[in-house]
């Protein structure tokens, strides 16, 4: 049989359901999911192989009007995924207004390429609502396809999942055939720190934090790693850290559960705080931190 493989950009505005949805797809939760919009900051492959396919799902940031260089750089990831698809999955909800950000909108609608538009959160809407919002959307990009999903509860993702694999081009694999990802470990581990800081701190905080893995020991049983949380601000390093550090020790505690979980191993986790001033502004430390300019 003939082997398929290609690329799923999954594209779309803020906060509505990118991450959720790319984890059910590849069936492993690699990006992290809160409900804070601007969670996904980075461009994450997830790989699914197959036999006779493999499919490269693409998680980009939420397209948004920059307002630092950091954001710049986000939303280069997301027009990047326009120019090298083979399938885009365009995902909006029942909740955001469908113009929003009519300017990304254009670019999508200029794509060669097939075009899946997933309506998510189905579950928050009456029949009649859906109906009016699908038929808004035929007539806005009419050479899509369009799924109502709600990948919250895994409704209909099974029958997106099987269009994608119709849809998929004949191809050589792209990557090796046991790869679930091109992210080292060391990514998603500053990744699910991050994730516990959007949880546990309230306002800018979340927003104005970076992840360094500064040094990363495997060992047969354990893992020692240290980490740095950089912060825009002097403010916000005591705000990080919290009363006689408990603020620090909790995110400590919560991360290492979830790393644990994540390697399948013991982890000894260190957490510093280091106020790196306007970071999200400064070339030298977007370029460190892993962000395109």
């Amino acid at each position: 049989m003939t082997h398929k493989a290609g690329f799923v950009n999954i594209i779309g505005n803020p906060n509505v359901g990118k991450s959720t949805l790319s984890n059910h797809l590849i069936g492993e939760r690699l990006s992290i999911i809160t409900s804070k919009a601007q969670t996904t900051r980075h461009r994450i492959f997830g790989i699914v192989n197959t036999d006779d396919y493999q499919i490269i799902f693409s998680d980009t940031p939420g397209v948004l009007k920059p307002k630092y260089k950091l954001q710049v750089s986000m939303l280069h990831f997301s027009k990047s995924a326009l120019s090298d698809a083979d399938i885009l999955l365009y995902i909006t909800d029942t909740v955001e207004s469908p113009d929003k950000n009519d300017e990304f909108l254009q670019l999508v609608k200029r794509t060669k390429v097939p075009v899946l538009l997933a309506i998510n959160k189905i579950d928050l809407i009456d029949q009649q609502k859906l109906e009016e919002l699908v038929d808004y959307w035929k007539n806005e990009l009419p050479n899509a396809e369009i799924f109502p999903l709600s990948a919250l509860h895994d409704f209909n993702i099974r029958n997106l999942y099987d269009r994608i694999v119709e849809l998929l081009p004949v191809s050589p694999p792209y990557f090796d055939k046991d790869a679930l990802t091109d992210k080292p470990e060391r990514f998603f581990v500053s990744e699910i720190i991050r994730e516990k800081i959007l949880l546990n701190y309230q306002k800018e905080i979340p927003y104005s934090v970076e992840v360094e893995v500064e040094e990363y020991k495997e060992g047969p049983t354990r893992n020692d790693i240290r980490c740095i949380i950089h912060v825009a601000r002097d403010s916000q390093k005591g705000i990080i850290i919290g009363h006689q550090g408990k603020a620090l020790k909790k995110l400590g505690i919560d991360a290492r559960h979830e790393i644990e979980t994540f390697l399948g191993k013991k982890v000894f986790l260190e957490l510093y705080v280091k106020v790196s001033k306007d970071w999200r502004d400064k070339d030298n430390f977007l370029k460190n931190f892993g962000y395109e300019q």
